[in-house]
């Protein structure tokens, strides 16, 4: 019952500029960090105000990313990616091109808006234009190495286009990213017609699940600027949990939801999900403080700061393709995502001896090279995991979920890491004197006091992959039928499936 399999000979380009507008999106969460201090002087942004350069997209992304999925499921990804990518670049040139604080942040929100639409669109094209095991391994590891390292790559970037052009080139360079990836798009992506999925649009879970994300993720964000216990941090993730424990009532009736249940409850994809964003939690953690401890008590310029984080970024590609790539399709996920995470722990611990003199050589650069190796090894199963043997017709609304672990993780890892920090630094400074002439040790304890949580965190998520995550391997998604999955055209008795082929155009 075996049918050829025809492949188009230009997917691998198709490939490139996938990865291209996939780094424009992760970049852009750094990037701007960089040139956040040259911004608010240019535009006499406000203390109280700067944080929403940062999360007025932060926000549209994060709320938007379920409903940007199922969309690109709905409406044709190929047509959902190339319409990101436009409005991304003009999202992009009007923040550039602001001339006050209002226009500015809300041109980060329709950078987000469409950061939403275009994320999903890109990892669910790869999904399923490479369906065939040992391909998808590699495009996967491309794929995830470009993931991980944008944060890093970001933060060179930043620092470049900051210090020889200004702060808005951090902006206007996105337009160059994504009139490239249109090009690209138009003349190699394809997208083959049977995946599509031909449903209707879920209102009530688009109205739920944005609302409720956009709670979660502002919640995290009130907490590190007004504090954990306050009336407004608490009634944003109180306001979260009823929305979202509404959202699964409804997804679980509905005809045609927006987050089919099966996606995030079979337990190899849920294990995925979660043990990726715990990861992202420690990580992000790791990128603020090392960028502050680089910044303001090494006095590295912001591009210095970028070349600092270089190791990193080679240890990950590294990690995603000479050892997450070529092991995915022999190994089980969990022998790579466990002892992955666990050596980014590792790296973390080692992180923890920071002192205001410690030797770049010595202790830092190891560290990255550590941490980018295990967190490269992880990510690509994982990213491939998150749209493995789901119904190519969800592969939106999967692809969105990997995008929301690791968006909410983030903003996550960014609030509660800091304020662990920043509590740890007053603690430290009050119990020596509370001289001035002691900051930097003081921060740097709390660097340090961070650092450790997210070493801890890196641990559970390697727990959480190794206990989880029961698949043998990566095989051929077209092939399998993960428990829980209900694929047209398959016969299932109990959980076996008689496989289906499927043609990729």
């Amino acid at each position: 019952m075996s049918e050829t399999v025809q492949r188009d000979p230009r997917r691998w380009l198709a490939l490139a500029f996938i990865a291209t507008a996939q780094l424009m999106v992760v970049l852009d969460a750094t990037i701007v960090n960089i040139a956040l201090p040259s911004a608010q002087r240019a535009l006499q942004i406000s203390d109280g105000n700067r944080q929403w350069v940062i999360t007025a997209y932060t926000l549209a992304f994060g709320g938007l990313l379920l409903f940007g999925g199922r969309i690109a499921d709905l409406a044709g990804r190929k047509k959902t990616f190339i319409i990101g990518l436009i409005g991304f670049a003009g999202a992009s040139a009007l923040g550039g091109a602001a001339v006050n604080a209002p226009m500015l942040f809300g041109a980060r929100a329709l950078q987000g808006a469409f950061g939403a639409l275009l994320a999903p669109s890109a990892l669910s094209l790869l999904a399923v234009t490479f369906t065939e095991a040992k391909e998808r391994a590699k495009a996967f590891g491309i794929f995830s190495a470009i993931a991980g390292a944008g944060g890093g790559i970001g933060l060179l970037l930043g620092g470049l286009l900051t210090e020889y052009l200004n702060w808005r080139w951090a902006l206007f360079v996105n337009i160059i990213f994504a009139v490239v990836a249109v090009i690209g798009a138009v003349l190699f992506v394809e997208e083959p017609e049977e995946t599509r999925n031909r449903s209707s649009l879920d209102i009530p879970g688009v109205v739920l699940a944005t609302l409720g994300l956009v709670s979660l993720v502002y919640g995290f964000t009130r907490a590190e600027t007004t504090g954990w216990t306050a009336a407004s941090t608490l009634g944003l993730f109180v306001a979260s949990a009823a929305l979202l424990a509404a959202f699964v009532l409804v997804e679980g009736r509905v005809k045609a939801p927006l987050l089919p249940l099966r996606v995030v409850t079979e337990r190899n994809r849920g294990g995925a999900y979660s043990s990726l964003g715990l990861a992202i939690i420690g990580m992000f953690g790791l990128f603020l403080f090392l960028t502050y401890y680089f910044q303001t008590v090494r006095n590295y310029s912001p591009l210095i700061t970028g070349v600092a984080f270089l190791p990193m970024i080679g240890g990950l590609i590294v990690g995603s393709t000479q050892i997450g790539a070529r092991l995915m399709t022999r190994v089980a996920p969990r022998l790579l995502m466990g002892p992955g995470f666990l050596l980014a722990a590792v790296a973390m611990l080692l992180l923890t001896q920071l002192k205001v003199d410690s030797s770049y050589a010595g202790l830092i650069l190891p560290a990255e090279i550590i941490l980018g190796l295990g967190m490269g090894t992880a990510f690509t199963p994982a990213m491939s995991l998150s749209t493995h043997g789901v119904q190519p017709q969800d592969a939106g609304v999967a692809s969105a979920m990997i995008n929301t672990s690791q968006q909410v993780g983030g903003s996550i890892g960014t609030a509660l890491l800091n304020t662990i920090a920043a509590s740890s630094t007053a603690a430290w400074l009050t119990s020596h004197g509370g001289s001035k002439a002691l900051a930097s040790q003081a921060a740097v304890h709390g660097y340090a006091t961070g650092i450790g949580w997210a070493a801890g965190i890196l641990a559970v998520a390697a727990l959480i992959a190794s206990a989880a995550i029961t698949t043998s391997r990566l095989s051929n998604p077209e092939m399998i039928v993960l428990e829980g999955d209900e694929v047209p055209g398959a016969e299932v008795d109990g959980n076996e499936a008689v496989p289906v082929p499927v043609v990729a155009h």
